[in-house]
């Protein structure tokens, strides 16, 4: 007998990009993500709200970069880093610094994506073209699905001379062909329309004219070529076609708004309904990496789904609890998590033996050279293993986050980052030529 699979509801509290880095790949069946927009703004949630004491800075320098991810994206995607580092001249080094830290937490979300997985990121003008391209380096530039324009309605009064903003934009790609999708309808299509979309047509007569109406093109094509139907001999020809568009209508939430939880940004139900519906199934688990006050998982708890949430600020746990029981009308058990997640699904290296430790040496010298990985220095004997991502900051011990380095090199790193560590090489090289320069 097969054991009931447990709900999967999880909540961590902590940096998204090291808990990213510890699940499984190919774990999520939908990612929805709703991240900072690069606007040079500070929010915060007003006293007496359910979201009271929640706040962000939504501007980026290259603090918020982490460098310890910097070497894989060097290593593993040199052409998206050079896109990036165009985006300096093109606009600015907060720029550059904000899509370097949406790269690094993409790369983790395409890999824990399935195959039949989609994802959806939430933009706005700011930064929307910079996201697109950096979508089509990672998923490919044929899994791009959708531009889909949430019109909200105006939103301010601004004097300035342009037109008045009352649109985001909500950028969707499909991991691979093989991804799930099912169309949504403005209205649910009755049995009678059902049954026309399955034949694909109708016909009428009226006011002495002849009517085809198509509900499926290909149905008909096929009825034409078998010479079954001539859409020629009608006098009108008419596309029905009920399905949503990629213009969502949906009104933001205004203040006296039930829904209202008080959060900064905080996005309508409808919307995240409208997408946790069309791109998984029940009992999906769905994916929200920036989930502020938890839109997302109740939208995918009302849906049936299974869901992750990942949240920089505590205040999350306290707004799931309260999002379920009002909003959702239930509530669910969760765990809430401060620690990071462990991977199971690549082999962890003990290192507990002293034969694994010389295995791995040998393997990491034949691969990459018997040299320091940080002076390039060439002497296998005094070479150490080290993790390019330090424990201290999610790296785990597998093969993949393990380097050879000199024991001086490893002295100096520490538990720090490669770039600390070439920094360090650096002044001291620098430092060097100086003495040698003094001394002639």
């Amino acid at each position: 007998m097969t054991p009931r699979r447990q709900p999967r509801n999880l909540l961590y509290t902590g940096d998204n990009l090291y808990i990213l880095n510890g699940m499984n790949s190919d774990s999520v069946d939908l990612i929805y993500l709703d991240p900072p927009f690069n606007s040079k703004r500070s929010f915060s949630a007003p006293i007496g709200s359910r979201a009271a004491g929640a706040s962000f800075k939504d501007m980026w320098t290259w603090k918020d970069v982490d460098e310890a991810y910097l070497e894989r994206m060097v290593n593993d995607y040199p052409y998206l880093v050079q896109f990036i580092q165009s985006i300096e001249v093109l606009h600015s080094k907060a720029m550059m610094a904000y899509v370097t830290y949406m790269a690094q937490r993409i790369l983790e979300m395409h890999r824990v994506l399935k195959s039949t997985g989609s994802l959806y990121l939430h933009c706005d003008a700011t930064a929307s073209h910079y996201l697109k391209i950096l979508l089509d380096r990672v998923f490919g530039k044929n899994n791009f699905r959708n531009e889909i324009v949430w019109k909200y309605g105006k939103v301010s009064n601004s004097k300035a001379k342009k037109f008045l903003r009352e649109h985001d934009v909500i950028l969707f790609y499909a991991k691979t062909s093989k991804a799930f999708y099912q169309p949504l309808y403005y209205s649910e299509p009755s049995e009678r329309v059902r049954q026309l979309i399955r034949a694909g047509y109708n016909t009428k007569i009226m006011d002495g004219k002849r009517y085809l109406y198509i509900y499926d093109n290909k149905v008909v094509k096929k009825k034409e070529k078998a010479g079954k139907i001539n859409r020629a001999d009608f006098d009108i020809v008419k596309f029905v076609d009920n399905r949503s568009t990629d213009v969502f209508q949906i009104d933001i939430l205004n203040s006296q708004s039930k829904e209202n939880a008080g959060y900064p940004t905080q996005k309508p139900l409808a919307l995240l309904r409208r997408i946790v519906e069309s791109s998984s199934e029940n009992d999906d688990i769905v994916l929200d990496p920036f989930c502020g006050c938890a839109t997302t998982m109740v939208a995918a708890q009302q849906l049936g789904r299974r869901w992750i949430g990942i949240d920089i600020e505590k205040k999350s746990a306290d707004l799931i609890v309260s999002r379920l029981s009002s909003d959702a009308g239930l509530f669910s058990d969760f765990i809430h998590r401060t620690d990071m997640p462990v991977r199971t699904d690549v082999k962890i290296v003990d290192l507990s033996e002293a034969n694994n430790r010389r295995n791995i040496k040998k393997r990491l010298a034949k691969e990459f050279g018997p040299k320091c990985n940080g002076c390039g220095v060439e002497h296998y004997e005094n070479l150490e293993l080290d993790h390019v991502v330090p424990k201290s900051k999610g790296g785990q011990d597998t093969y993949g986050n393990y380097q050879l380095l000199c024991g001086n090199c490893n002295r100096i790193k520490g538990n720090r980052t490669m770039e600390y560590l070439r920094t360090k090489i650096a002044a001291r090289d620098e430092l060097l030529k100086k003495q040698i320069t003094f001394g002639r």
